[in-house]
């Protein structure tokens, strides 16, 4: 206790410096803007911003891409209340409660309770980062390459199947991934992989271009031809986002029950922040006197998925910084990040980066102050941002792509690159796949195949290893009962439809005898 207090104490020493301060205020400031505007969400703005870390030390970097990642959610949360616009999958379920109150006049009201939950479900998040983190690492040096393989392995299926849509889109597009992440030279023999003799693939896919066409490009391609301006007549008040204690009181359970769902999926990885915001919805309606009144303006139906997103934020941290495995594809981009620096997240992380550790975990708790302060004035301003024409954000957006990508080797090489993802994001967009699962796989591909080849030659080839070591064997043993289940669950959803068409069928001959 002592000592994580006292570790604490170092973070925010960090976190205060003056250039770390102004980067962390940057990521907030942006995260709540690019959060508000439709269409655009933190991993767009997270690769858009990328190229800018090549030059940073990587404890500002680092602090400007988290304040850029839990800047946006809070920012989402704005426009799914005033104007019923889900900027972001996580906040379709806020519109359901939130819309409504903003009918009845109670706008701000919900505003206000969103900060409150998400300045409560941060903390929650925090504080369980700062005591669960140091046990990660002490059993650090237990884990091998074989471990590393197979809790990456585990977190890839995870990533994969729990996706949205399909579980077996999800496996395709992560092995894609995987594919794409083993492009280039083999670090091991210096051969050629999938390059087709393209020399300026001998080091790659650069994964800044693959964010950026996956997420970027792809989306504004899918969005070219919107040229509705979303209008509003929402007019906000300091006064109005003042709750009163009736209102605090009836929304401070929900927010535990939220926080507590959110920090509960936060250290598993695969969970999105939308599957949590729907689970902790789903728990208010079962525990409800009056699940009847959920959709008509119900305090608890913001209170409590806004405070599990925001709680899941943080905790999502925690296997992204203790053991090197992203959660979600926005987490992938921040481990990118990381290894673009030539630091190596993993269990070793805390203690020999304590800065970047302990000042990223204070900078939470300055990024989400900072959002109290920003918001409060800045709601006028972020409602007529909603306003913004998509025939001016488009071709800004696509400039500062196309400069972004140009200057992380400054090779016009890239930019095709970028091209060639964004027209294949859109493509199987429509096609109803989901794109996060390959930045999971292009991200982790590379460092599983290392864990993997050190963990053959190790054991002198024997693939046996795996199973033998007990840490390696039980997530061995959960990456496969989570492949059958997803099969079992696919399999009775094809039985449940084929019984269904029968029943139909039968019925349909009985009324035509």
């Amino acid at each position: 206790m002592e000592q994580a207090l006292q570790d604490l104490w170092y973070g925010f020493t960090v976190a205060f410096q003056g250039h770390n301060l102004m980067w962390s205020f940057f990521g907030v400031l942006v995260g709540n803007l690019i959060g508000v505007l439709p269409g655009l969400g933190a991993l767009s703005a997270i690769s858009i911003l990328l190229p800018l870390t090549y030059t940073m030390h990587p404890v500002p970097a680092i602090l400007m891409l988290a304040g850029i990642f839990y800047g946006s959610q809070y920012g989402g949360a704005i426009g799914a209340i005033l104007l019923n616009l889900p900027s972001h999958p996580p906040h379709a379920v806020t519109c359901l409660d939130g819309y409504p109150m903003t009918k009845k006049g109670k706008g701000g009201t919900a505003l206000g309770i969103t900060m409150i939950c998400s300045f409560f479900a941060a903390s929650v998040g925090i504080l369980v980062m700062i005591f669960a983190s140091p046990l990660l690492t002490a059993v650090a040096f237990k884990f091998g390459p074989t471990e590393l393989f197979s809790i990456m392995l585990l977190g890839l299926i995870a990533g994969s199947t729990m996706s949205r849509g399909s579980p077996l889109k999800g496996v395709a597009m992560t092995l894609f991934g995987l594919l794409c992440g083993v492009v280039g030279t083999d670090v091991n023999t210096g051969a050629f992989r999938f390059a087709f003799g393209i020399a300026e693939l001998s080091d790659g896919l650069e994964m800044v271009a693959v964010a950026m066409g996956l997420f970027g490009i792809a989306d504004f391609l899918l969005n070219v031809n919107r040229m509705k301006v979303i209008s509003s007549n929402a007019k906000m008040r300091i006064r109005d986002m003042r709750p009163s204690k009736a209102e605090l009181k009836e929304a401070f359970w929900p927010m535990v029950r939220g926080t507590a769902v959110g920090t509960l999926f936060g250290a598993m990885p695969g969970t999105g922040p939308t599957i949590t915001t729907f689970i902790a919805y789903a728990v208010e309606q079962k525990v409800s006197k009056h699940p009847e009144r959920f959709g008509t303006g119900e305090i608890a139906g913001v209170a409590a998925p806004e405070a599990s997103a925001h709680s899941k934020t943080q905790v999502d941290f925690i296997p992204t910084m203790s053991l090197g495995i992203p959660g979600d594809a926005v987490m992938a981009l921040l481990l990118g990040a990381l290894l673009i620096q030539g630091i190596q997240p993993g269990p070793q992380l805390i203690t020999e980066h304590p800065d970047i550790f302990w000042g990223l975990v204070a900078s939470f708790w300055i990024g989400n102050v900072i959002l109290m302060i920003l918001n409060v004035p800045l709601i006028g301003v972020w409602v007529k941002m909603l306003q913004v024409p998509y025939k001016y954000l488009f071709p800004s957006a696509m400039f500062f792509i196309a400069v972004g990508v140009f200057t992380t080797q400054n090779s016009l090489f890239h930019i095709w690159e970028v091209l060639a993802f964004g027209i294949i994001g859109a493509v199987l967009m429509v096609l109803d796949f989901s794109v996060a699962p390959i930045m999971l796989g292009f991200v982790l591909g590379p460092m599983m195949e290392e864990n993997f080849r050190r963990a053959l030659l190790l054991s002198r080839g024997d693939m046996m290893t795996f199973v033998e070591r007990p840490i390696s064997a039980v997530f061995v043993g959960i990456s496969a009962l989570l492949l059958l289940a997803v099969t079992w669950a696919a399999w009775h959803k094809t039985r449940l439809k084929r019984i269904a068409a029968q029943v139909a069928s039968q019925t349909e001959d009985m009324s035509a005898a």
